[in-house]
């Protein structure tokens, strides 16, 4: 059941309201902000962005494997008879017109190429010398000492989808350049301003990666060891999708863009303006956390020596909801204030009268 937060008569701080009745889920418990649940809370976010990434890192890259759809370029030096002269048509021509499309022997959904002398030839999952050296044996059953230059004319057979926030979304082909992460982003034109390097999306398959930049980074390890597959799909996310919510009593309430992934709760007050002297409890300062599996409440009493510290320790996350609640003065005030319309001013008026 959906859960609200009010701020009821004149009683002070944050308060749960049950929208389904009796049967409804019972208000979340109240976390008091201290080192210890910063600690507890630094700690799970450690966890969560040191997920395995291990298989995702490659030092090493192996060289380009042909796959079915690939143009090979073929050539049997002193006998130019064997050259390929198939035309493959072009797939940005849609009248598929041989002139403009280029030439060479196109690896079929098999795996194959028909080449000359050879015949059949399962070239798909090897390398440009593991499908030479095959050709070069065959071609010696007919040819004394074959001299076979063999190469990837056009990659055609493995593709990864960039998306989200980068100059030029869309399709990007694996060549014999190794696709690292670095180089898809590159090839999409690079991230734009709005982009929050901290939650890049990959998804393989069934499984999802969240992957941060600036971690990876402090961690000392490359970025560009990450290493793409044929069929991945990376989402750079909006720093607009990275909100928290300031409201209560601040200066200024307002929604804030956090600073690729790192907000603290500091940080959002500040630029909020801070705490209202005028009507501001400091005892009371809450931040609101919906996750998966429940609702969190976390308090921080700011009046306590060190919690300034604490403050700037606590890290918020994005869609949190930072509520400072109105001292039982303000809240008295405003309800007097509606019960009775302008009785408080008329009675401070006449205390004032000579």
């Amino acid at each position: 059941m959906p859960i609200l937060f009010v701020v009821a008569g004149c009683a002070s701080g944050l308060q749960f309201r049950d929208e389904g009745g009796s049967n409804a889920d019972p208000a979340p418990p109240t976390e008091l902000i201290t080192e210890r649940l910063i600690s507890n809370e630094r700690q799970e976010h450690l966890d969560l962005s040191n997920q395995n990434l291990e298989k995702l890192l490659v030092p090493n890259p192996p060289p380009y494997k042909i796959g079915g759809g690939d143009v090979l370029a073929i050539v049997v030096w002193d006998h130019p008879e064997l050259a390929g002269n198939m035309a493959i048509p072009s797939s940005t021509d849609p009248a598929g017109a041989a002139s403009a499309a280029p030439q060479g022997f196109v690896v079929d959904h098999l795996g194959r190429i028909q080449f000359p002398l050879a015949g059949l030839l399962t070239v798909e999952g090897l390398t440009e010398e593991q499908a030479r050296a095959l050709l070069t044996t065959r071609l010696a059953k007919y040819l004394a000492r074959p001299n076979v230059t063999l190469r990837v004319q056009a990659y055609r057979s493995k593709r990864v989808y960039i998306d989200g926030e980068v100059k030029s979304p869309g399709l990007q082909a694996i060549n014999d350049i190794p696709m690292t992460l670095v180089e898809a982003l590159n090839r999409a034109g690079g991230l734009l301003p709005t982009a929050d390097q901290s939650r890049i999306a990959l998804e393989r398959g069934q499984e999802r990666y969240r992957i941060n930049l600036r971690e990876l980074v402090q961690k000392g390890v490359n970025p560009g060891l990450v290493m793409l597959a044929p069929g991945d799909v990376v989402r750079v996310h909006s720093r607009d999708e990275s909100k928290v919510f300031v409201s209560g009593e601040v200066i200024t309430p307002k929604a804030l863009t956090m600073h690729d992934g790192r907000l603290t709760l500091n940080e959002a007050l500040g630029e909020s303006g801070g705490i209202s002297p005028l009507s501001g409890d400091a005892r009371q300062v809450y931040v609101v956390r919906k996750t998966p599996e429940r609702t969190r409440v976390f308090q921080l009493d700011a009046r306590v020596a060190g919690s300034l510290a604490m403050a700037e320790s606590f890290e918020l996350q994005p869609k949190d909801i930072v509520y400072v609640a109105a001292t039982p003065l303000a809240n008295w005030n405003r309800q007097l204030s509606l019960l009775i319309p302008g009785a408080l001013t008329s009675a401070v008026t006449a205390t004032n009268r000579p």
